[in-house]
């Protein structure tokens, strides 16, 4: 590109607030014109004294006197939490209706999506485009140079990522652009559901350009995450663009999302500039900035980047908190070098408590700029709320109307201030459907199902495990366990290729502690499993004394007899298409793992039944680990591996499982899809809840690859290596999350750990009612 074209592009990122004439704003009135306008103006520059009087202090004075707030900070936040106060008492699903069509920009994602062919557009994606296209964050020397290296942090589920990729092909910009990203882990089963963005739609399908850490968390608070994502990104030469997207769930104490969410902004900051390549640019969201930790930072910042903006995009919601630091031309590790190693030294998931620097060590001039830019999106925020207040208790034909006329207003601004252009599908990330290639399909709408006010979520949480029996808070889960044999009717038909292991891995981790996340399971009935099991009677008596303890079996509860076990697996057996088994020389065989009454079953067929020892498996009891045991995985692994040798073509397996919440367990699954023409399972196989509850159902065995038993052999001999050194690493993965979220395989996995989990929690309630009758 020449020069003269570059600077061009670049200076047109620079433009100042104005609406140029268009034929498309003749039909708004300029009172409408006038309040659009004022909804795209929320920007502060941090103005730098001429004396260059805002220095770093010395690396021996930070981190050495605590936290000191600042009186007119602390004002303004006591004055907007007493404004946000105001929202207690409304209903969550009524106040976001509410200020969904209050919201002036409200209209933007929707044509986006439909006139520019935007991929994954989402509310971050506007925002991003318009921090694009208003700062010059894409430094000169990358464009000249034709390469652009971006690390995107926090950035699930890639909005800020298919931002950036419209707007550099959209605008033609000549270069090779690179780019890593970092959330945590959403396959992670030790992560909090409840803290993860669990839309995976770009992550599965880019996984490669993801990167999740030494321990496979993701989580960005831990030093040695910083110090891998050094090492992987070491082929990029130069960082241009660094972007933090990160938050916490604060909807538990709203009052303090700043304080809380201070040492992840702390931690990205960290690791942006331990990042960035001099010249580079860095975009941070935060929130209210009235803290001491935030003071510091924003001084930190401004003493590491020529230029410091604090920017409220039209597209972030006017009522809330949420603004990003802008930060362009860094000066460079060296300049800060210092400081940077004491700050490495501070690194962590958990609050600093000391301040980076004493308050007294900052400059008079900083501060009172700094409170400037508080005055000024306290008053913003305070006056959309109240606003909004004020409407949510009469609106009137004539303001409806209006805000109509404002939202149509914003979307033609929009598209007029910034340019918008359409991209074809093929200059996506993803060219192809998401559709069977992620697990959002099954988590979308799960998440934030609070129909209830701020008070009443507030109170329910603090029930305690007795009060929710009591109040029937449970209830819904131990209702439909009844609906009888979930199983039935729900095969897994076998894939007619076979599978390519040659760019397999294993990946280890730290040991899970617990399984609280699942891709193969809804959230809320593990969460639900897990707390009954800690904090009932059942889980602190242990497996053993409530098995001594009930006896009696759940008169609505249908265990299946191994005969209907059988009957089940015959069936399976004579589905029409499988043809190939009348005419195989060899009579087909079932190989059954620990139920010896089935050794009398052949009488009944011509199927020849051959019993495994069943007895590793049957050791293993439910607890907050489920599947996640490592000594449970490898005895998975065994029996398969022993059971494979003696297979033919159209024999079956009968395998008891635990569960299959976790990545291991779902890759024996997807071994099984791929060897036997049908899966199915069966559920309840038992009255006993901590124990075998369901039993995998496989006919037709088609044959598996050498390559494929090889590699099973070698992650049997891996597994063994752990666990007999005593290593904290387990195994978490063998087959890759793209082969694990394909459409049949999750629904199934779905299918299957819904009807455990159930069935689990309903027998631990209802032993708890008993006991308390």
């Amino acid at each position: 590109m020449p020069r003269g074209c570059l600077s061009l592009m670049m200076n047109s990122q620079k433009k100042a607030v104005h609406v140029e004439p268009s034929a498309n704003f003749h039909q708004f009135s300029p009172d409408i014109l006038a309040e659009t306008e004022k909804l795209f103006q929320k920007q502060f520059l941090y103005t730098k004294p001429p004396n260059n009087e805002w220095q770093l202090p010395d690396s021996s004075q930070v981190f050495i006197c605590d936290h000191k707030e600042f009186g007119s900070l602390v004002a303004l936040k006591n004055s907007l939490n007493e404004v946000k106060n105001k929202l207690s008492d409304k209903r969550l699903d009524e106040w976001h209706q509410h200020t969904s069509f209050t919201n002036k920009a409200g209209k933007i994602i929707a044509y986006l999506k439909k006139s520019v062919n935007a991929e994954l557009c989402t509310q971050a994606w506007c925002k991003f485009h318009e921090i694009l296209c208003r700062f010059p964050l894409l430094p000169c020397e990358a464009l000249q140079n034709g390469e652009l290296n971006s690390v995107h942090l926090c950035e699930a589920p890639g909005a800020f990522i298919a931002s950036l990729n419209h707007y550099l092909k959209s605008h033609h910009v000549p270069c090779d652009w690179n780019w890593v990203a970092n959330t945590l882990n959403p396959y992670h089963e030790a992560n909090d559901t409840f803290m993860m963005i669990m839309d995976d739609r770009l992550i599965a399908n880019t996984l490669p350009w993801w990167y999740f850490g030494p321990d496979d968390t993701g989580d960005v608070m831990t030093l040695k995450y910083l110090r891998g994502l050094q090492r992987f990104i070491s082929n990029m030469a130069t960082v241009h663009l660094v972007t933090s997207d990160g938050s916490f769930d604060c909807q538990g104490n709203p009052g303090e999302q700043e304080a809380l969410v201070s040492s992840l902004h702390y931690c990205e900051t960290v690791t942006a500039l331990m990042t960035l390549s001099p010249g580079g640019s860095f975009v941070l969201k935060m929130f209210t900035l009235f803290e001491h930790s935030s003071v510091n930072l924003l001084f930190l910042l401004n003493c590491s980047f020529e230029e410091v903006h604090v920017f409220k995009p039209a597209t972030s919601k006017a009522g809330n908190s949420e603004v990003y630091v802008v930060c362009l031309h860094y000066l460079g590790k060296e300049a800060i070098h210092p400081l940077l190693s004491k700050m490495m030294q501070n690194f962590g998931n958990e609050m600093v408590e000391r301040a980076l620097f004493p308050q007294h060590l900052i400059p008079e001039s900083f501060l009172k700029v700094h409170e400037h830019c508080c005055l000024f999106f306290h008053r913003h925020q305070t006056e959309t709320i109240l606003e909004n207040l004020r409407l949510f208790e009469s609106l009137s034909e004539g303001e409806r109307a209006k805000l109509d006329g404002l939202r149509d207003c914003a979307v033609e601004f929009f598209l007029h201030r910034y340019q918008m252009k359409p991209i074809v599908r093929n200059n996506w990330l993803v060219k192809r459907s998401w559709v069977g290639y992620s697990m959002n399909s099954k988590w979308c709408g799960l998440r934030n199902k609070y129909f209830c006010t701020y008070n009443e979520r507030k109170l329910l949480e603090s029930l305690s495990w007795e009060d929710k029996l009591a109040k029937g808070c449970l209830n819904v889960w131990a209702e439909q366990h009844t609906l009888g044999n979930v199983g039935k009717g729900c095969v897994l038909e076998g894939v007619s290729y076979n599978p390519d292991c040659h760019l397999w891995y294993i990946l280890e981790g730290q040991r899970l502690p617990r399984v609280t996340c699942s891709p193969f399971c809804e959230g809320d009935a593990l969460k639900s499993l897990n707390e009954a099991l800690e904090k009932s009677f059942v889980g602190l008596a242990g497996a053993s004394a409530f098995m001594r303890l009930t006896e009696q079996e759940c008169p609505s509860c249908s265990v299946l007899t191994e005969s209907l076990i059988w009957s089940e697996l015959v069936d399976l057996m004579e589905h029409p298409e499988d043809v190939s088994n009348k005419d195989s020389p060899n009579q087909p065989k079932c190989f059954v793992v620990g139920f010896p009454s089935f050794c009398g079953a052949e009488s009944q067929t011509d199927l020849e039944v051959k019993l495994l020892e069943g007895a590793p498996l049957s050791a293993f009891s439910c607890s907050v680990l489920h599947d996640g045991e490592p000594k449970y995985q490898q005895k998975v692994l065994e029996l398969l591996l022993q059971v494979v040798p003696q297979l033919q073509e159209g024999d079956a397996l009968v395998l008891p499982v635990l569960s299959c919440f976790t990545r291991f367990m779902a890759g024996i699954v997807f071994i099984l899809h791929s060897c036997f023409q049908r899966v199915s399972f069966a559920c309840p196989t038992s009255s006993q809840p901590l124990g075998n509850s369901a039993v995998l159902l496989c006919v037709g065995y088609q044959g598996l690859p050498d390559l494929v038993v090889q590699y099973l052999q070698k992650l049997n001999e891996r597994m063994r290596t752990l666990l007999d050194s005593g290593s904290p690493q387990q195994v978490l993965q063998f087959v890759p999350m793209e082969n694990l979220l394909t459409g049949l395989l999750l629904e199934f996995l779905w299918d299957l750990n819904a009807a455990i989990a159930k069935r689990q929690l309903h027998l631990i309630i209802q032993f708890e009612q008993q006991q308390t009758v």
